[in-house]
């Protein structure tokens, strides 16, 4: 693992420029997972588990950091546009890094418009007379734009976006601490009141806490993007392992940080799915236009997550077809190092990704989101797959050397696959989240599918060659 950090299958150097400063990887790995599912998504799990949403967001929380550790250690030792893709290639074969590397950019793409669809919805609102298509129009262009210039212009486009989502979660941590204590004008001080009452502490037992679990597990997809960027860092192994150590504890900073202000301040009664809890504790402690001011932030959030997905989804096909997993006509690079072809197609279908949105919201478009529901999990499992197989063929001296180590290996990795396969369990036995699971299995069956036809052709091809 630790011996050639490039990407193609012929072993070259990767072709793309660097650029990504540490700030940058940072931002990028908090830009991809900060949206949404965080600031609106959030009021399902609190409505299943009550206060006990802390603990959901805690061992969810914990899984993604076993996960990133797993890719930081990987990544540190093996940068590479494709990051996981190129790793389970190395570790499991050709077919598990076309796999990987599919499901992962059909993952993304389908997100994009999820995110595109969200922030042209609430510009909607705000000027009515542009109609909503208009708005994803112009969202697909500035992000292709941002996304054709160099990394570094990118980098910095995004750190800013990504900083004006810490800044605005920070800025509720401290409102939300000032109100529990009292501190504000005309507040009195909440004490545990919330957490204690209500049912308790965990109002819906064990049982809420688990589907906590799988309502929340999801929101922290899109970390993985801070490796798939570590190829063009100024220094990958170094810019990684940080990354991967500062941006997982923020995440978790941020999220169970705000779900425990949240519970804390409201009764966990007084949430409802599909309405902000944010909103609702700024309405509460007396901000004026609060739910204005919360719309500016998830516009903001579904922006820089979009923005990040696009990055990571070209980059992907990218590495796929310098690998001959995908078209080689993807393999042009301009004059500023980036993957034009690569963007255009990744823009291209999430546009049509959105169209579908508009047109179809609960027919087509529900079918494609159904088949990426569960699909970060299967991806997640085979990253685990990959370090486990990886690290295990290394000697001492080469494990010694590795610039950034997963934690008491392998037990922690093999807890992480456990860990994984009970949430898919519960999502089998919950109604809501069983059409999800089958359509993702569907989708991964097929890929699955189509790697195995394209194994078998490659040998026989190899088999036929007359020797040199």
């Amino acid at each position: 693992m630790h011996d050639t950090p490039t990407s193609g299958a012929a072993g070259t150097e990767e072709p793309l420029a660097g650029g990504l400063k540490q700030r940058h990887m940072t931002m990028l790995g908090l830009g991809g997972v900060i949206g949404a599912g965080l600031f609106v998504g959030s009021g399902a799990g609190i409505a299943v588990a009550g206060p006990g949403i802390v603990l959901s967001y805690l061992l969810a929380g914990a899984l993604a950091m076993l996960v990133m550790r797993m890719l930081g250690e990987m990544s540190a030792a093996m940068p590479a546009s494709g990051a996981f893709s190129v790793h389970a290639e190395r570790a499991l074969g050709r077919w598990a890094g076309f796999s990987v590397g599919w499901l992962y950019w059909f993952l993304l793409v389908v997100v994009l418009a999820v995110e595109a669809t969200g922030a042209a919805g609430i510009a909607h609102g705000w000027v009515p007379e542009v109609p909503q298509w208009a708005w994803v129009l112009l969202f697909m262009v500035v992000f292709t734009a941002a996304n054709l210039a160099a990394v570094r212009n990118f980098g910095e486009f995004e750190f800013w976006f990504a900083a004006l989502k810490v800044g605005a979660i920070v800025l509720f941590l401290v409102l939300g601490l000032l109100a529990i204590l009292g501190v504000l004008p005309d507040t009195d001080a909440v004490g545990l009141t919330n957490l204690t009452g209500q049912g308790g502490f965990l109002p819906e037992g064990w049982g809420g806490v688990i589907s906590g679990v799988l309502a929340v597990v999801f929101a922290f997809g899109g970390l993985e993007v801070v490796t798939i960027a570590a190829a063009e860092s100024d220094d990958p192994a170094r810019a990684v392992g940080r990354a991967v150590r500062s941006a997982v504890w923020r995440i978790v900073f941020f999220y169970i940080g705000s779900m425990l202000v949240i519970v804390t301040v409201l009764p966990w009664t007084d949430m409802a799915p599909g309405e902000s809890p944010y909103v609702a504790v700024l309405d509460h402690i007396g901000v004026p236009a609060a739910g204005q001011i919360m719309n500016v932030v998830v516009f903001v959030a579904l922006l820089s997550a979009l923005n990040a997905n696009l990055y990571g989804s070209s980059r992907m096909i990218f590495s796929l077809a310098e690998r001959g997993e995908a078209p080689r006509a993807l393999l042009r690079v301009g004059s500023g190092g980036v993957p034009r072809r690569a963007v255009f197609a990744s823009v291209a279908f999430g546009f049509v990704s959105v169209l579908l949105n508009l047109k179809w919201p609960d027919s087509i478009f529900q079918y494609l989101l159904n088949a990426v529901g569960a699909v970060l999990l299967f991806v997640w499992a085979l990253i685990a797959a990959s370090q486990l197989r990886l690290r295990s063929r290394m000697g001492p001296a080469a494990v010694a050397a590795l610039p950034l180590r997963m934690w008491a290996f392998p037990w922690l990795t093999w807890a992480a696959l456990v860990a994984m396969a009970g949430v898919l369990v519960l999502m089998l036995t919950d109604d809501g989240a069983r059409p999800q699971l089958l359509w993702s299995a569907g989708a991964t069956a097929a890929v699955l599918a189509v790697a195995g036809v394209r194994e078998v052709v490659k040998r026989r091809e190899a088999a036929e060659e007359p020797p040199t």
